[in-house]
């Protein structure tokens, strides 16, 4: 099944608010390997395929951050096949780039953070019928990667890295909260996600459809942090894609009935969570 087209709800891009906009373009173009989509003054869409997955924008007057806010964890792009996850390991360990990696039992993952900090996700899913499961909750661990095989599958297939390949999309999103039942509230009871598996009241990940994330929360930065404030770069917005209007206008409803305000914009709907995420619903 693919967890990345309607009918299920899914992350289709991310916005980043970015300090140096040619710096931070020209590493998701060469090191992360997006096309660059189209380019404004003050904002560059890059992606795959012509399909947008990552937004950056600057603004006169954005700072770093200098402390604990909720926020971006990471976005995680996911490819198409363990070949793909190897051909980016290698591209990455020439490059010297510092990675972190972990099999997660559903998936195969490496982790590293863009110059301004922004924590990125590659990874791989292994097939549905491999995960398991205890009752409705997916199994999930931070076991050590096979990173020979992953490996071995670029070198078996005789590629080499050329960029991200067709078929890559936005795979998940994890973020800071400051209020983990606030926010199991929101995204559960508000946007319908699932509860897919829970972490001893540290983290959450929610999914639509069973797939094992779309939306990952913790509160490891802390509980009861600050929003991200609007003029410190980070996470500006991420955006989920629904299946149609009438699923929208239902989105919306149960939002209001959680608490949420939700803003009518000219191409879609906006929310924010209760950490102070903001939330683009399109259809």
């Amino acid at each position: 099944m693919n967890f990345h087209q309607k009918p299920v709800t899914y992350v289709s891009e991310v916005g980043l608010k970015v300090i140096d906009l040619p710096k931070m373009t020209q590493f998701y173009k060469e090191v992360i390997g997006f096309e660059v989509i189209s380019t404004e003054e003050n904002q560059t869409s890059l992606g795959v395929d012509g399909t947008v997955l990552l937004v950056l924008e600057t603004m006169e007057g954005f700072e770093p951050k200098n402390q604990r806010y909720a926020g971006l964890y990471h976005f995680a792009v996911l490819l198409p096949s363990r070949k793909e996850l190897g051909k980016v390991l290698l591209h990455l360990h020439q490059l010297g780039i510092r990675l972190g990696s972990s099999d997660h039992l559903v998936s195969e993952a490496l982790y590293l953070s863009d110059p301004e900090g922004n924590g990125i996700e590659i990874y791989r899913d292994r097939e549905f019928e491999e995960w398991d499961w205890n009752g409705d909750e997916v199994r999930m661990a931070v076991d050590p990667l096979d990173a020979e095989g992953v490996v071995q599958a670029a070198q078996e297939a005789g590629e080499v890295w050329n960029g991200m390949p067709s078929g890559t999309v936005m795979g998940h999103i994890h973020l800071h909260v400051s209020d983990l039942p606030a926010a199991q509230k929101f995204y559960a009871e508000g946007l319908g996600f699932e509860i897919m598996t829970s972490m001893g009241g540290q983290a959450l990940f929610l999914g639509d459809q069973k797939y094992h994330h779309h939306i990952g929360l913790n509160v490891w930065n802390g509980i009861g942090i600050p929003a991200l404030p609007e003029k410190t770069a980070g996470l500006g917005y991420y955006a989920l894609m629904l299946e149609h209007e009438e699923k929208r206008r239902n989105v919306a409803e149960r939002l209001k009935a959680v608490g949420a305000e939700v803003i009518d914009h000219e191409n879609y709907l906006e929310t924010t969570d209760p950490a102070g995420n903001h939330i683009r619903l399109f259809v």
